[in-house]
């Protein structure tokens, strides 16, 4: 299972940050990345810094129970089979609604550039569908390696997309797209369908 694991953690680290990339590169001539510069807010690099620190430990999880250095805890057969499941369905939605993006794809947020809003596909369902499935991945993954590492990147991880969907790229999109965005972020979920839905504004 933690080879299971090591594996697909490793072949989505390339698809999200190798050959997504690439492949946005030879479409718009822009690779994506934003984020990390002085342009940044205080939120966003928190959020950035919390999510390196949550890759990282998913990383580091099954290679430090693989050498012994954290043990792992006993669990069912079936949290395991449904740990398979849940990595698989993390790892699908993740690329999906990575591609599905098409030019609009960013990792960061510019404030000074305008992309598309997409409202199809798995975008029609939750309005985070990215940060929905590597959280599907990771709860997936802590149950195929269930150590204190990869518990600790599922909290790090939980963290760092609230900060980022809540208070960096809504807040843009609120700007950038205004009452289109309102109204379908007022219709579909952040993360779930149905769920952290956007506030009817009150006319002052």
């Amino acid at each position: 299972m933690i080879e299971f694991a090591l594996i697909l953690y490793s072949l989505l680290l390339a698809i999200v940050f190798g050959l997504r990339p690439w492949m946005q590169y030879r479409r718009t001539g822009d690779h994506g990345f934003r984020g990390f510069s002085g342009r940044t807010s205080p939120l966003e690099r928190l959020s950035g810094l919390l999510f390196v620190m949550s890759f990282t430990a998913l990383l580091g999880a099954p290679i430090a129970s693989m050498l012994g250095i954290v043990a792992l805890t006993a669990l069912p057969g079936w949290l395991s089979a449904l740990g398979i499941a849940l990595t698989l369905t993390g790892f699908s939605v993740v690329v999906v609604a990575q591609f599905q993006m098409g030019a609009s794809w960013r990792v960061g947020v510019d404030r000074s550039e305008e992309t598309m809003l997409i409202r199809d596909g798995l975008f029609a369902w939750v309005r985070n569908p990215v940060f929905s499935g590597i959280g599907v991945f990771g709860v997936g993954f802590s149950l195929l390696v269930p150590n204190a590492l990869s518990g600790s990147a599922l909290l790090l991880g939980a963290v760092g997309f609230e900060i980022q969907a809540r208070w960096v790229e809504e807040p843009y999109l609120l700007r950038t797209h205004g009452e289109v965005y309102a109204a379908y972020a007022r219709r579909v979920g952040r993360f779930l369908p149905g769920l952290g839905l956007l506030a009817q504004r009150r006319a002052v």
